[in-house]
């Protein structure tokens, strides 16, 4: 049994890596083909295009590692199958519950990279690469928005024209509230840096505070200013929810339910993130009955990787769709991950059961 599980475990994870590469070097054409149209502005050459979509590829290999365990297992099967090893280890009494637990290892090494990958080095490459770019064209974070970018913290609301790429900011606004949500001071700040652990220090201060019968201005060089704020928070920015750490989300989403905000997405996020690598092991169950029967058959194998190629873009569609009503309809966020994976559980588990009823 451990030299059978050995050599499937070696074909499998070499046909996986063969596809998760050919998919990476395929989407990473296309990424420097969408990146020429912003060379020459600024200081942004081709290198910098080339940097950024090689610090993109660990959130590409994240995103595509479900359909490259399908579609490689899927292909590792079929060639056993073709060659007719699959049959000798069938009449060997080789059960399927007992092929499909040797592939349940394989799907248990992809699915803890693919873990890794999401949580320790796509978040931290994504933001590199937003950030190289965004210093290099000369563009700053929020300079799009008409009126800058608005977050609420407790009874104060802040609002800043700028967010540069290393998060410093520029053209700061605080305005805060009392309980009765009487405006009680406006401050105006030219720059803000922050500094671990005081908070923000912000520079060239105006500070209007005011009462029921008179408004007082006060100018200040400089200023400490306490936030929940941080930069962190002001990453996500620059970084989709999808690409995220669980340490960002889950900060992040406090910080939105501590000031009454939506977290719907974020919760969806945050979910998907827990649960996307399991789909390691849906994707090999899912290949175990599409590679059964004869595979002799001209044309057979092509056919049955094509069909594997088919689900496994239907899948990421899938995830992509259900992701985006449960934030629009409100749904449960648990449930809104789970569902893609727990559809094509289900059909893997049926076609397990009608191939073994043949």
């Amino acid at each position: 049994m451990k030299v059978y599980r050995r050599y499937l475990g070696r074909e499998a994870s070499a046909a996986i890596l063969l596809v998760l590469l050919a998919f990476l070097v395929l989407f990473s054409f296309f990424d420097v083909l969408a990146e020429v149209k912003n060379v020459g502005q600024g200081g942004y050459k081709l290198r910098h295009a080339f940097a950024f979509v090689l610090l993109r590829l660990p959130g590409r290999a994240y995103e595509l590692m479900p359909i490259a365990v399908l579609i490689g297992t899927l292909y590792a099967l079929t060639t056993l199958a073709r060659h007719s090893e699959i049959t000798v280890l069938r009449v060997s009494g080789l059960s399927t519950i007992a092929l499909l637990n040797g592939l349940f290892l394989v799907a248990a090494v992809f699915a803890g990279l693919t873990f890794l990958l999401g949580e320790y080095v796509a978040p931290p490459a994504e933001k590199a690469a937003h950030q190289m770019r965004l210093k290099e064209r000369g563009r700053m974070v929020g300079q799009d928005l008409r009126s800058g970018l608005w977050v609420k913290d407790e009874r104060s609301f802040i609002n800043v024209r700028v967010v540069l790429p290393d998060t410093r900011l520029r053209g700061i606004r605080i305005y805060t509230f009392d309980e009765q949500a009487k405006l009680n001071s406006v401050i105006e700040a030219a720059a803000g840096e922050h500094v671990v652990p005081d908070g923000w220090r912000l520079t060239e201060i105006v500070q209007t505070t005011l009462s029921s019968d008179r408004a007082e201005v006060q100018r200040m060089p400089e200023m400490l200013w306490r936030s929940a704020l941080n930069p962190d928070i002001l990453a996500v920015l620059m970084v989709s929810p999808e690409r995220m750490s669980l340490r960002h989300l889950s900060a992040y989403t406090k910080h939105l339910a501590d000031n009454r905000q939506t977290t719907n997405r974020y919760d969806i996020a945050f979910w998907k993130k827990i649960t996307y690598p399991l789909a390691a092991f849906v994707m090999v169950a899912l290949a175990l009955p599409f590679a059964a029967g004869p595979a002799r058959v001209a044309g057979g194998a092509g056919l049955k990787v094509f069909s594997g190629v088919m689900v496994g873009i239907l899948f990421h569609m899938l995830n992509g769709l259900f992701s985006n009503l449960g934030a629009i309809n409100s749904w449960s966020p648990l449930l809104s991950a789970v569902t893609p994976s727990a559809l094509f559980l289900l059909a893997a588990m049926g076609m397990i059961w009608w191939v073994e009823r043949r």
